[in-house]
């Protein structure tokens, strides 16, 4: 791990490109970042910088040309097959599909639709693209591992889009700030949707931590209001190892103690913790007070799911408390492939680092219920997929393969299985 930290300054607001204008500022390759932008979107956007001034301020200011002549609304899973299947690093991939899926799924529940049916319009399907791919690139040229933000500026009062008349910060944004620091900050829109999905998707928020500061950049904003550069500046530095791996995801922890709830009734707790968006939901044993056996509940979630999961632990339990602890949560990117195990197709999660697999996994749950659908035993087709996922050559040590799913639903991206 190199633990090169980068720092988002959104004091004065933050979106796509304002953080890609500052990521090129500090000294990222703008063909680098083309190269990206061009295996997702080929011969459809042209990438340029300019210098300029912001309230006497320098900063970057990013130029999207669209050149396409044909612009299509684009749905969310078009978009993903798009990403999923470019010629791009691990890291882009993964930082681009983690960011863009944050940000249908903010959409999704804004317009109150499922999210594999939110579309993105026209030229502003492009910029998205172009702006969220480009930050991605961006980020692996400048070999930058973890990301955090201060607060974000999000502006006041009213803008006008293609639904209407809407309140500042816009329904989209304040979902995707959920569990961020925000304040107004000025007048009008100053954080846009995919600003503040790159913030929340790649990022925690959090003060300047103590970094040996490389390189800073600054990106413009379109306006120039005196008195105020209206620029998104970004603070890249080295941090000391052990500090590095704490930086991590955000996450709650909510835990509650529980002496008089029939046992029978934890698995379907815990069920319904983890059908409800719960990363992670457990039991530990444990004696109360005058020796009484008892169980603590652990969640483990993000900040914005805080209430709705408390509701469902009171509603389903006997618990009359629960305590929420504010945890950084570190995890190995991972994703899924498919592999033929006879005639059957079984999903394999891959967890890996640094372009090398670490971990190689059968889903248990798919897997078992194949073994009942074939009446053999579990174990017998558990050894069967680790014998398939290695001859489809993926075991620890190898190099990731470039068709991974982001999330673990089968045939999304329209895969066809590696061969056992």
């Amino acid at each position: 791990m190199r633990g090169r930290h980068a720092w988002i300054d959104a004091t004065a607001g933050v979106a796509g490109d304002m953080l890609l204008g500052a990521l090129i500022d500090a000294g990222a390759d703008l063909d680098h970042i083309q190269r990206a932008v061009d295996a997702v979107l080929p011969n459809s956007v042209r990438l340029g910088c300019v210098p300029l001034t912001r309230a006497g301020q320098h900063a970057t200011k990013v130029l999207i040309d669209v050149e396409a002549a044909d612009l299509p609304d684009r749905s969310w899973p078009v978009i993903r097959d798009l990403i999923a299947t470019a010629d791009v690093s691990i890291p882009v991939r993964d930082r681009s599909l983690h960011t863009f899926t944050r940000l249908a799924e903010a959409e999704a529940e804004v317009h109150g639709i499922p999210v594999e049916d939110v579309h993105f319009h026209e030229v502003g399907a492009l910029d998205s693209i172009a702006d969220i791919v480009g930050v991605a690139a961006a980020l692996d040229a400048l070999e930058i591992d973890t990301l955090g933000g201060s607060a974000v500026a999000v502006g006041s009062g009213r803008i006008q889009t293609r639904h209407g008349e809407l309140g500042i910060p816009v329904p989209a944004v304040a979902r995707l700030a959920t569990g961020w620091r925000i304040f107004a900050g000025g007048e009008g829109e100053l954080a846009t949707p995919t600003g503040m999905a790159l913030l929340a998707a790649l990022g925690r928020c959090e003060d300047l931590p103590p970094i040996s500061l490389e390189r800073s950049g600054s990106g413009a904003g379109s306006k120039d209001a005196a008195g105020r550069p209206n620029v998104t500046r970004v603070l890249i530095g080295s941090m000391e190892a052990a500090a590095a791996d704490r930086v991590g995801e955000l996450a709650v922890l909510l835990e509650t103690n529980i002496d008089d709830f029939d046992p029978r009734l934890w698995p379907a707790v815990l069920s319904r913790l983890i059908t409800a968006g719960a990363a992670d939901a457990w039991l530990t044993p444990i004696l109360m007070k005058k020796g009484r056996p008892a169980h603590t509940l652990s969640v483990l979630a993000r900040p914005d799911q805080s209430d709705e999961l408390r509701d469902l632990i009171l509603s389903n339990t006997s618990s009359i408390g629960i305590r929420r602890i504010d945890v950084d949560k570190w995890a190995l990117p991972r994703g899924w492939i498919d592999v033929s195990v006879g005639d059957q197709e079984l999903a394999v999660k891959i967890s890996h680092r640094d372009g090398v697999i670490l971990q190689v996994t059968p889903e248990f749950d798919e897997l078992d219920q194949a073994a009942a659908d074939q009446l053999v035993p579990p174990q017998l087709l558990l050894e069967e997929a680790r014998a398939a996922a290695g001859a489809a050559g993926l075991y620890p040590g190898a190099p990731v393969p470039g068709r991974l799913r982001p999330d673990r639903e089968r045939r999304r991206n329209g895969d066809e299985p590696l061969g056992g």
